[in-house]
């Protein structure tokens, strides 16, 4: 047994010289690696992206945007590859971002477990979001064995489909070395992955680069919303204070869509910011009953006064509406 086993450890050995003038530097071929099924394949990151300024800051951004959707749930994320893999996070994240409840067990503390929760999550995540045309760069085999990469491409592909309230860093690319198994030998490539494209819409543009331009669009807007609220004998002057508190929103969908929307349903005269956000939050659920998209802002950013979030929910108003009477 004892030759036997030297044998094995010096034809992995072997192996593995053969196979190491592929690698990057300070790229290791594991142990799990050689036991690879043939035609399997394994992908892990290049240590050197690590240290990837851009991608340093695109998990920065995607753990504060997980903990701020996770809050009432008093979860915390602080690593993503060692709390996501379990599929605990991603199916609390999912049900908040879709509303709808997944049929899974609560705590897994099993292998099996979590990849039976894992295969339920990213289920309905496919099937949500491959006809939207995204590409499947994620598996339960791939997310639970905290390959980053994976883990990634998922959240970056759920905060761009909902819409996440959050800058992405633009063209965050790694290096990823793939391991493969070709009759009983293990080949590896360097692969470059890019994780986000551009994500700047025309309001980044034209706040960041056309001031100048940004007084004309705020004037076509005022007369849009006016020439409606008019009705109501309702004059807007200040696009970022006015609509802060959600009830000319309101009024102003109430009379592009012709209807009459009851008291009851919102605060005429809110006192607090949640009465506030409640009342954002009504608008843009009117929005989507009217067929449009859900706003890209979050009814806090209207609320506190953020005009590129205001200017977009306006604007999108704006191109759906501007040959209403």
């Amino acid at each position: 047994l004892y030759c036997s086993s030297k044998l094995s450890d010096l034809h992995e050995e072997g192996r593995n010289a053969i196979n190491a003038p592929l690698l990057p530097l300070g790229t290791e071929i594991y142990p799990e690696d050689t036991l690879l099924e043939e035609n399997a394949e394994r992908m892990m990151l290049d240590p050197t992206s690590r240290e990837n300024l851009k991608f340093s800051d695109l998990l920065k951004v995607l753990i504060e945007w997980i903990n701020s959707e996770l809050e009432e749930d008093r979860i915390i994320v602080k690593d993503l590859e060692e709390d996501c893999y379990d599929g605990q996070v991603l199916q609390k994240l999912f049900e908040k971002l879709s509303g709808r409840k997944l049929n899974v067990a609560e705590v897994t503390q099993s292998e099996i477990g979590q990849k039976q929760k894992l295969t339920t999550v990213l289920e309905a995540v496919n099937h949500l979001l491959r006809p939207h045309g995204w590409t499947i760069e994620w598996s339960v085999d791939a997310i639970h064995s905290k390959n980053l990469v994976a883990i990634v491409y998922l959240l970056v592909a759920l905060a761009m489909h909902f819409q996440a309230p959050i800058r992405l860093p633009e063209h965050v690319s790694v290096q990823v070395v793939v391991v493969k198994k070709r009759e009983g030998i293990l080949q590896t490539a360097v692969m470059t992955k890019e994780l986000t494209s551009t994500t700047e819409d025309a309001f980044d543009t034209l706040l960041d680069h056309a001031p100048d331009k940004l007084n004309v669009v705020k004037s076509s807007l005022i007369t849009f919303v006016n020439k409606h609220l008019n009705k109501l004998n309702l004059e807007v002057t200040e696009l970022e204070s006015q609509f802060a508190d959600g009830v000319y929103l309101i009024l102003l969908m109430g009379l592009l869509e012709d209807y009459f929307v009851p008291l009851y349903n919102f605060f005429l005269t809110p006192e607090n910011f949640e009465q506030k956000v409640h009342n954002v939050a009504f608008a843009f659920e009117l929005m989507q009953d009217g067929g449009l998209k859900k706003p890209k802002a979050r009814p806090e950013d209207v609320v506190n006064l953020n005009l590129k979030s205001t200017l977009r929910v306006l604007y999108n108003l704006f191109t759906n509406y501007k040959n209403s009477d």
